[in-house]
């Protein structure tokens, strides 16, 4: 994905409301499949993430690599991630 795609879906993404809270237990299975349930629904979704920075940054990758979705921004503990829905 290049940098204008990304830099579309981030305006995109603006007004969304996080759809996603990932709290104390951390990212579970149950975290995992709500995600891979909202990325077929809406192919773009925010996540809140409340941990640590460096916890944030390795929550972040592990939802992008088992999802096979792709981070297309990060800020605080906000990130938004992007999966075509090919069925869609």
């Amino acid at each position: 994905m290049n940098s204008a795609d990304k830099k579309k879906l981030r305006a995109q993404a603006h007004s969304l409301k996080p759809v996603i809270m990932i709290g104390q237990a951390g990212l579970t299975a149950a975290v995992l499949a709500e995600i891979e349930l909202a990325l077929n629904v809406h192919e773009l979704i925010k996540v809140r993430i409340r941990a640590e920075r460096e916890d944030r940054k390795l929550i972040s990758e592990k939802i992008c690599t088992d999802t096979g979705a792709e981070l297309i921004h990060g800020i605080g503990q906000i990130i938004v991630i992007y999966r075509l829905n090919p069925d869609k």
